[in-house]
């Protein structure tokens, strides 16, 4: 009879170290999302470092996030900010990051860790990005997330989740795939269990996730997609946006530029704002767009998650409010979780200077919506 037990004993060990090297869950993380917010230009895409660095968040962010009705946040951190050139560690940045995150989680705040930017890739076309060319770069990948693994493992599966890298640019969709199964068939050897978030390639965006090849069998992934659609009012005014030096009227929802404001731009702008004065933009144009990702997400059986959107600070806010609240409603329709662009940045709605909020009216809007709880019932 005790013979038959350790026998026993030793084929469920057997089969518990097997299902751990297959990198299969053998369960569903609790890691439950719905509103959250990026916390943007911190740990990522700044130049800041010192004492602005050290006091940029501070634990009165999470705590007013809590209480706003957030439930989670988005962590972008290039890495720059965490190795130097020869590959050592940063202090000081993985300090603050895991501070950030103890603070999140005191305030009921789970958290997502967005690798945004390396050396290997960065979301502009024009820079080299050897990622998808290099098995060496490849492998770089691979070691950073062991090195983040390291520190970050010590964490709930319930409340902390990996996102593999921000918005890539691969020129074939199956570039981006080979480095997804490599990601994730090194981060199950080490985390059979954690959450991990996985983008669409060509910025992440909504009509390439149907190319996105998904590793079968593991319920804890999260699909992520990102939507500034359409760019002539997300990002109305933006430097950097082509679209954002157009200077005359726009509307929304509706065509958005009439004939007569099409003929008063400037010529060089005309290719991109023609489609602008014949395509309707509203609700029903958002939700056509979302169609595939909502259709992954089924097929796999997993969260999907909007892990950027929102509105340049200096569009009309009539506009930009008309727009969240479209979306916002899709969001609650399909179930699909979010972090906005972003929490006190140029999209933002919390201001760190003046410690006061810059648009109130934004964040009531995005709290009118279904948040957690309503996503229980």
């Amino acid at each position: 009879m005790k013979k038959g037990f350790i026998s026993m004993v030793l084929i469920a060990i057997t089969m518990l170290t097997l299902a751990a090297c297959s990198g299969q869950s053998d369960g569903v993380n609790n890691f439950n999302i719905k509103r959250g917010t990026n916390l943007s230009h911190w740990l990522s895409q700044s130049r800041v470092r010192g004492e602005a660095r050290r006091q940029h968040i501070q634990e009165d962010d999470f705590e007013r996030l809590e209480k706003l009705g957030f439930d989670f946040v988005r962590i972008p951190i290039d890495e720059v900010q965490f190795w130097d050139e020869d590959g050592n560690k940063l202090p000081e940045a993985w300090d603050l990051l895991t501070n950030a995150i103890d603070l999140a989680i005191k305030h009921h705040l789970r958290v997502v860790v967005d690798l945004h930017i390396i050396r290997a890739h960065t979301f502009s076309e024009k820079a080299p990005n050897t990622l998808f060319t290099s098995e060496e770069a490849q492998q770089g990948l691979i070691n950073l997330w062991y090195q983040l693994s390291d520190v970050l493992k010590k964490y709930s599966n319930d409340y902390v989740a990996y996102e593999f890298m921000n918005e890539p640019v691969a020129k074939e969709h199956e570039q981006w795939n080979v480095v997804v199964e490599k990601v994730h068939k090194a981060l199950r050897k080490v985390e059979p269990q954690r959450t991990l978030v996985i983008g669409s390639n060509r910025w992440q965006s909504y009509d390439t996730i149907k190319y996105l090849r998904v590793p079968e069998g593991d319920k804890n992934l999260i699909l992520s997609f990102h939507y500034y659609n359409p760019m002539l009012l997300t990002h109305y005014g933006a430097p950097w946006a082509s679209v954002g030096h157009y200077k005359g009227k726009i509307n929304y929802p509706g065509i958005m530029l009439t004939q007569e404001d099409y003929d008063a731009a400037p010529e060089q702008l005309k290719p991109e704002l023609k489609p602008f004065t014949t395509q309707v933009w509203n609700k029903d144009k958002i939700r056509e767009d979302f169609k595939d990702a909502i259709a992954s997400a089924k097929k796999y059986g997993l969260q999907l998650f909007c892990g950027e959107w929102g509105v340049y600070e200096p569009v009309d806010r009539v506009l930009a409010y008309r727009w969240y609240k479209d979306m916002l409603e899709i969001f609650d329709e399909f179930d699909i979780a979010w972090t906005t662009w972003c929490y006190d940045g140029d999209f933002g709605f919390w201001d760190q200077r003046t410690e006061d909020y810059k648009d109130k009216p934004l964040v009531d809007l995005l709290m009118s919506g279904k948040g957690l709880e309503d996503k229980k019932k």
